[in-house]
């Protein structure tokens, strides 16, 4: 009788604390970590006040730069074609590139413990693959357009009209658009729930996805896919583009050639600084993460402020339009007179 009463007693205590049990196991197996550590590019902290210095530096001229291009694209008439048009498309897209990180970076070499909201990282997440994917399409845009201008001269302004420019760079941002979504799809239901140390200056997705607290091989194998077929599909397109304009530019010798060549280098330059690093970076996931941070600093940095000098420095029209823009709005004596007004 007693045992009976006993067993009476407890056995709904026991059915209870089973299905608690995986009710516990499941939220803790799901909880959230609310931020992450950023290592940045380093620790020592006399380096790091260098760093301040030099990227502060860097992130100025960036902004001065590429605002300067299209402040110079827009204000003179000269300049109004298919090709300004889409370069200084490419110098705003440079400046989003610069802005997403880099001002945080600057900010967290100053303090000692760098952290990031676990929203704020999704949001890099997504804006450097929005960013990086519209640049890539930008990109094989610019390619496209000298492809015309040269080896379909007389047809340019038909093929290349005002509609047709705003159109592709629209494409270059909702293609951009659909890859970050994509890749933000593979991160945000992951588990993080424990490590939450990021080995960068910024929440890059490799990284960030080697934090979750489950098996990521997969994921990972998705991220790579997905950014790996953007980069190589759109450097195969700039190879074949350019190789075509080449070669009609070797088979002609006269002086607009000798013009488009230069453009050309131009071109070319800024695709291989701007998709080495992207296709190292992601088709090549197995580099060390010193080496990581290195291509991912000069993407982010060193690429957005050399667009503007190489795009600047062989090219006589954008030269002259700025030394017509210093000329309308720096004229002698008139930066004195702000001065001492501004003091006075």
């Amino acid at each position: 009788m007693l045992t009976s009463l006993t067993d009476l007693c407890f056995s709904p205590i026991q059915v209870t604390e089973t299905k608690s049990l995986p009710k516990s196991m499941n939220e803790t197996n799901h909880s959230r970590v609310t931020e992450f550590v950023l290592l940045g590019l380093s620790s020592s902290r006399e380096l790091q006040s260098f760093l301040f210095l030099i990227f502060s530096l860097f992130y100025l001229a960036i902004l001065l730069g590429n605002f300067l291009i299209i402040l110079t694209v827009t204000s003179d008439s000269r300049l109004h074609t298919p090709m300004y048009f889409l370069l200084a498309n490419l110098s705003f897209i440079d400046v989003c590139v610069a802005s997403f990180a880099t001002p945080k970076m600057i900010a967290d070499s100053l303090v000692e413990h760098k952290t990031i909201s676990f929203d704020a990282c999704l949001a890099q997440i997504f804006f450097v693959h929005l960013f990086t994917g519209s640049e890539m399409v930008l990109l094989v845009s610019m390619a496209y357009d000298r492809y015309v201008a040269i080896c379909k001269p007389l047809h340019y302004m038909t093929i290349m009209s005002r509609r047709v420019c705003v159109v592709l760079v629209l494409i270059s941002w909702f293609v951009g658009f659909i890859h970050t979504t994509s890749q933000l799809a593979f991160t945000v239901n992951l588990p993080f729930c424990g490590p939450n140390k990021v080995d960068s200056f910024f929440c890059d997705l490799p990284l960030v996805t080697k934090l979750a607290c489950t098996d990521t091989y997969v994921v990972s194998l998705l991220i790579v896919a997905d950014s790996g077929f953007l980069s190589l599909s759109s450097f195969l397109l700039l190879v074949v583009s350019y190789t075509v304009i080449l070669v009609t530019v070797r088979n002609r010798s006269s002086a607009s050639m000798a013009k488009a060549r230069s453009t050309l280098t131009a071109h070319i330059t800024v695709v291989t600084l701007f998709f080495g690093p992207c296709i190292f970076i992601y088709v090549w996931p197995f580099s060390s993460y010193s080496v990581d941070k290195v291509l991912a600093v000069f993407y982010t940095i060193f690429t957005p402020i050399l667009n503007p000098v190489i795009y600047t420095l062989r090219n006589k029209e954008v030269k002259a339009a700025m030394s017509k823009l210093k000329s309308r709005y720096l004229k002698p004596g008139q930066v004195s007179v702000v001065i001492r007004n501004a003091l006075s």
